[in-house]
């Protein structure tokens, strides 16, 4: 996608702004899209903006096949932006006119330190066992007193003294010693600016009134802060955003979540798993939000509802058979014809997508995910002779195959095809050789689907057509 060159948030009115902010060095993680979804909800609810930016300076790892990747992921979620996608990359220059501005103006100062000294100091303070932080050695020095020529870096000057309390809309009142920030590098030796700078200018220049992130960025708060109101000292217009630090989301056992908890690409809910979006984005907004006891909440109720009062402190626990759970109450829910469409490219280039909607009330009444209800609907589109599992094989041993062509026999005189009449046919037949029903609908079901679990009998039978369900039930019968 092409990247934009004006500020999405620039000359626009005054109100909630809010923003995404995806580094492109992977794909769109599950906690990634939680965040641009309460970023989303925050902005709607509030009748405010918000703005994509892709943070890429780290040209090195950021891949356009993981840029393409996060917009999709986001459209399939339905989380539309206000304006294009805002590169960072392309804004260099502007951070680094910041930078020089915060020189200028005493805020920050040219450090000459060589990598040679700085890992000298480091490792004074690691055998001291002190923190690791820059010890300010350049901080109050004449730059006259570098070699002529030397290569800088240029820190900020932060605060030293005192402390400093952030109202954080979600974890309440947080307060950081002065003394525990450093005086961190804004602006490397070869002129690029380093992410702590370049998101504080970025979110000024879009606007962002609202940084709404996890809380493993609520120390980077404490780090940007300064350059904010620094830069508020020289041109004013400069205010301190509202911060709200999301809890970040843990595996079902507690521990953090990774792979194998489900923390995967929004893409693999979607074609490895066969979730649906409105689910994932149910589901997403229910992981760390709350309304009540409520668990099925819409896309329009989600925006009335939503707002950061609701966002607990405590980490959230990610638990895939509970998304499952959900996703078969909206598979349930789903158009017939769109859920046929979806089943259909699964299926291949065989598959009737009429059949597959005439099909879909039966197929999807139990089922959890796509792929479920594909392995239900294989059956339509099995080819004679069926293969057989090998469950469904033992069901037609035995007296089986004599009772199919009973069966057979009976049902070839069936001219209603439906499901009522069929059912009174087999019942009637059921009755006449003193079977239970299911000693005639078990090898039934091995004969017309190769498997032992299907839709009910009765439908297998109509959604086959008279034809080739005979043909199957002959195909089996001694």
């Amino acid at each position: 996608m092409a990247s934009e060159s004006s500020i999405p948030g620039e000359a626009q009115p005054s109100g909630v702004v809010t923003r995404f902010a995806p580094s492109p060095t992977g794909f769109l993680h599950i906690g990634g899209a939680r965040t641009a979804l309460f970023n989303w909800l925050y902005a709607r609810h509030h009748g405010g903006r918000v703005l994509l930016r892709i943070e890429d300076t780290d040209r090195k790892r950021s891949t356009q096949e993981a840029i393409d990747a996060i917009i999709e992921g986001l459209d399939w979620l339905g989380l539309d932006f206000d304006a294009p996608p805002l590169f960072q990359s392309d804004r260099a220059e502007r951070h680094a006119e910041v930078a020089w501005q915060l020189l200028k103006a005493g805020h920050a100062y040219k450090c000459f330190a060589t990598p040679e000294e700085l890992e000298a100091m480091r490792e004074e303070q690691r055998a001291q066992k002190k923190p690791m932080r820059y010890d300010g050695r350049w901080r109050d020095r004449d730059p006259s007193d570098a070699p002529e020529g030397a290569p800088f870096t240029i820190r900020l000057k932060t605060p030293n003294e005192g402390e400093v309390t952030i109202p954080d809309r979600v974890q309440g009142a947080v307060t950081v010693k002065n003394e525990e920030i450093d005086d961190y590098i804004i602006l490397r030796a070869d002129g690029t600016p380093t992410y702590m700078l370049a998101v504080v200018v970025d979110d000024h220049d879009m606007g962002v009134t609202h940084v709404i992130r996890g809380d493993d960025h609520l120390n980077n708060a404490f780090r940007q802060l300064p350059i904010i109101r620094a830069m508020n000292q020289i041109e004013g217009n400069w205010p301190d955003p509202v911060y709200a630090h999301i809890p970040l989301i843990h595996g079902s056992d507690g521990a953090k979540l990774s792979k194998r908890h489900g923390a995967l690409g929004v893409e693999a809910y979607r074609d490895e798993l066969g979730i649906l979006p409105e689910a994932l984005f149910n589901y997403l907004l229910r992981l760390g939000w709350g309304y009540g006891d409520r668990e099925e909440i819409s896309r329009d109720e989600a925006v009335e509802l939503f707002d950061l009062d609701g966002v607990g402190k405590s980490p959230s626990r990610f638990d895939i058979k509970k998304l499952e759970n959900l996703n078969g109450h909206y598979l349930r829910a789903a158009d017939d014809a769109r859920l046929a469409a979806l089943v259909a490219a699964r299926l291949g280039e065989d598959a009737d997508e009429a059949l597959l909607a005439r099909a879909m009330p039966v197929l999807k009444v139990r089922a959890r995910n796509i792929g479920e209800i594909v392995e239900g609907a294989q059956f339509l589109f099995a080819k004679r002779p069926l293969a057989m599992t090998e469950k469904a094989a033992a069901l037609l041993e035995g007296d089986a195959r004599a009772i199919l062509r009973t069966i057979y026999d009976a049902l070839r005189g069936e001219n209603d095809w439906t499901s009522e009449a069929l059912e009174a046919t087999t019942k009637a037949l059921a009755e006449e050789q003193g079977l239970g029903l299911g000693k005639l609908a078990q090898p039934m079901r091995a004969a017309l689907t190769g498997t032992t679990t299907s839709p009910g009998i009765f439908d297998v039978l109509v959604l086959l057509g008279r034809d080739e369900a005979l043909a199957r039930l002959d195909a089996q019968a001694a």
